[in-house]
């Protein structure tokens, strides 16, 4: 198989350092957050994934591509990702179930590829300086325009991307004779989630992140799944009041990443950019009721204010699971009203599925109305 064409190309972050290898595709910069994740599979699942939105990824695992792509394990419609970054791109790839090279694919998407990276002094460097902005270009060095593109770029800090990549329009999801009816505010959500809601005999009513609580309460759900998304989660100050007005009614409420933490904020909780987030398939989580501890997929940047013994702020909260690597709070339930959270990924493709029983605890309080 033949490589397109590419040239020198160089990553350059804020805070001066610069990343020099091969730009696969893509000839203008291209400026974004840049995050690192440790995923050694699901690199198709990881660029479709809205939560990436606006982010340059760059992936821990030596080489990238060599099962290819195909048409099954999307999360969305497109690539999400603003740009890549690997140390080698397979030029080969071997799958029963691939129809295209990772390389075609992304290029088809207009999305930029730096290759021959030495990714693993970039992670260690955003893991001790922190995830900062950062420019992929064409070159060797860079000059004052991409310089000043860079300093263009946002901070992710008070960006609302959930109104950017949620559905414009409500759509249905599922058999019209299933059991459940479950409405979903989208902010980013994933498709596996919306397999895993059928595979529930759950019908999914997606709705805009902007959407009434008088229009989704319209639906007569049975219960109200908020989803992962991008940004800033202090930013999607109009998910709150909506949350609230449906929690009052009884309704049953999931969320999971931004979902989880917008529940947090409803009820006078905190949120916090981190130094360096937690991306990857293999981060450890303590249920404290139990002691057990499930291996979780994970893709956030903010996190919830507080440790296991509290949120900041949100007394009718209380706290049901920590991550062991730092304390941070991955999961929440409300004291009276069946309403719940976790900040990892439940329903990650193509895994862990140590925790997809999250979804077997909601669809209880759904039948139940009860707290979990």
């Amino acid at each position: 198989m033949s490589l397109r064409a590419f040239t020198p190309g160089f990553l350059l972050l804020e805070d001066g350092t610069l990343f020099r290898g091969c730009l696969r595709s893509g000839t203008r910069p291209t400026v974004a957050e840049v995050v690192f994740t440790t995923n050694m599979t699901g690199y198709q699942e990881v660029f479709t994934d809205p939560s990436y939105r606006g982010q340059i990824v760059v992936l821990t695992a030596p080489q990238i591509g060599n099962y290819g792509v195909n048409s099954e394990d999307p999360e969305s419609g497109a690539p999400q990702v603003a740009g890549v970054v690997v140390r080698e791109l397979s030029p080969t790839y071997s799958n029963w179930r691939a129809s295209a090279s990772l390389e075609s694919w992304l290029s088809d998407a207009q999305v930029p590829i730096l290759t021959e990276v030495d990714t693993r002094r970039l992670t260690r460097h955003l893991r001790s300086a922190g995830v900062m902005r950062g420019v992929m270009a064409s070159g060797t060095d860079p000059d004052d325009a991409v310089r000043a593109a860079l300093d263009a770029c946002p901070s992710m800090e008070g960006l609302d991307l959930a109104t950017l990549v949620s559905t414009p329009e409500p759509y249905t999801w599922g058999s019209s004779a299933a059991s459940h009816h479950i409405v979903a505010y989208d902010y980013g959500i994933k498709r596996n989630i919306l397999r895993l809601f059928e595979a529930q005999d759950c019908r999914v009513t997606v709705v805009p992140a902007t959407t009434p609580p008088s229009a989704a309460l319209a639906y007569a759900p049975d219960g109200v799944f908020l989803s992962n998304g991008p940004g800033d989660p202090a930013a999607v100050a109009y998910a709150l009041p909506m949350i609230r007005t449906i929690a009052e009614r009884g309704v049953p409420i999931f969320g999971i990443c931004l979902g989880h933490q917008l529940l947090a904020l409803t009820y006078g909780g905190r949120t916090a950019k981190m130094p360096y987030g937690h991306r990857g398939g293999n981060h450890p989580v303590r249920e404290l009721a139990s002691d057990i501890v499930t291996i979780t997929s994970q893709n956030h940047g903010f996190t919830v204010c507080g440790s296991a013994g509290g949120i900041d702020g949100a007394s009718a909260l209380e706290v049901t699971h920590i991550n062991l690597n730092d304390g941070t709070i991955e999961g929440l339930r409300h004291r009276e009203l069946p309403i719940f959270g976790v900040q990892y990924h439940p329903e990650a493709a193509p895994g862990p599925h140590d925790a997809r029983g999250l979804f077997d605890t909601f669809l209880a309080q759904v039948r139940s109305g009860a707290v979990a």
